[in-house]
């Protein structure tokens, strides 16, 4: 059976090297498979390849087979060194794949400063362990630790598998939702069925959520919107928590009392996949948004717009709705945002479940270096449709950010009243 693990959840291993180093011989030796095309004549990679695999015992795992980093075939050279870079904002953890015989290392000291600045694992491999190491490698190489392999053979493979186990990140990710429920508690999830959803499957975040439950030891109850009254009533007990849509936040909201805990799929998506924090800080950007202003709505990926897309169509009409209209309306779908970022008065992000967590924080950290606010779909719609703070009340870090700005306002407040009482 397929593994039908999403990329956005598994680790991605990034290997990285000059051309002709051997990482696309290493990729096909550590899958067992051809999955990179591999050539004597440098270059050869173009654009990073991605293998989605089981990397046993470790498991679901993103391998990517990047260009050579001393790539200087002209443009086309420094853009697949650009695309090669890239690839850094979403490596969980490197592969540097040395070449035994190379005199220079300025590269690969450049490389390891950088994954060093993220923060990102590594280790150094020295393919082509067939050949006999040069004066200027062994010299580099003193002092560091790294694994000696040829991919051709398979010498050394069984022991990089290992070691990567040993070093890779125990938790890139935090959990979709069952950190916040116990074992046996009753999650609703109500899942309209709309054009949105594929036909005979749900959609990402319904299952992820459906699954985090499952392990968690929890009980899931799914229903449509229209079929929550009757869900709720044929439950013995209240249910611990409720997750929606979050295009149906208020009738939802509606059928719910306040008692049991909402949110929806989408502000799950974007705690696990970034900072919920300032996504929540964004949303603040509504209150001083104008006609005439421009708003960027960010897709990680590409799909084919629906009839009632919500990010193309519904969103943009709410927002125009909210302002008075006269919004300037930008939609963006992949990895890049435009140049000049820092003409956008707000950034409205898609839940990122495509993604990583390393490069959905990347894309809030560029935001934010451009002075830009950033909010996501689930955050923005509970804002529009009058659901929030209550959406965010299942989050106890949200409280605590709640509780640290009413104590900064009420601060505010006693220094005001205080020089009105001076003067």
């Amino acid at each position: 059976m397929k593994n039908r693990t999403l990329r956005g959840d598994r680790l991605h291993i990034g290997f990285f090297g000059r051309r002709n180093a051997g990482k696309s011989s290493l990729v096909n030796a550590i899958t067992g498979q051809a999955a990179a095309i591999v050539s004597d004549v440098p270059g050869t990679t173009t654009d990073p390849v991605y293998k989605a695999m089981e990397l046993l015992p470790l498991g679901p795992v993103v391998l990517i087979d990047t260009a050579g980093l001393d790539d200087t075939a002209g443009e086309l050279g420094e853009e697949r060194k650009r695309r090669a870079g890239r690839v850094l904002s979403r490596t969980d953890l490197a592969l540097l794949v040395v070449d035994a015989r190379e005199k220079n290392f300025a590269f690969e000291e450049e490389l390891l400063a950088r994954l060093e600045k993220e923060k990102i694992p590594v280790i150094i491999v020295v393919n082509k362990i067939d050949l006999e190491m040069g004066e200027a490698a062994a010299k580099w190489l003193a002092g560091r630790v790294f694994l000696r392999v040829s991919a051709v053979s398979g010498m050394g493979i069984g022991e990089l598998k290992r070691r990567i186990k040993e070093i890779a990140p125990r938790e890139w990710e935090p959990p979709f939702v069952r950190d916040l429920v116990h074992p046996e508690d009753v999650v609703v999830l109500v899942t309209p069925i709309d054009l949105g959803a594929p036909r005979g499957r749900l959609i990402m975040p319904q299952v992820k959520a459906l699954r985090d439950i499952l392990d968690g030891d929890a009980v899931p109850v799914m229903c449509k919107e229209r079929e929550l009254r009757s869900a709720l009533a044929a439950l013995k007990q209240p249910p611990a928590l409720v997750v929606t849509d979050s295009q149906v936040f208020p009738q939802v909201a509606a059928d719910l009392p306040e008692s049991i805990p909402l949110t929806s799929f989408s502000i799950l998506s974007i705690r696990q996949k970034g900072e919920l924090g300032q996504m929540v800080e964004g949303v603040r950007a509504m209150r001083d948004l104008r006609p005439g202003d421009r708003v960027l709505i960010a897709e990680a990926c590409s799909h084919h717009p629906l009839e009632d897309d919500i990010g193309r169509v519904k969103i943009p009409r709410w927002l125009n709705h909210h302002v008075g209209g006269g919004l300037k309306i930008d939609t963006v779908p992949g990895f890049d945002y435009p140049d000049d970022l820092e003409k956008y008065k707000l950034v409205v992000h898609c839940g990122g479940c495509t993604l990583n967590r390393r490069e959905m924080l990347r894309r809030q950290r560029i935001a934010a270096e451009h002075g830009v606010p950033i909010t996501n779909y689930g955050v923005l719609i509970s804002y529009l449709k009058s659901v929030f703070p209550r959406a965010l009340e299942p989050f106890p870090e949200m409280a605590r950010l709640f509780a640290s700005r009413k104590r900064k306002t009420d601060r505010d407040m006693a220094r005001r009243m205080a020089g009105m009482t001076e003067i």
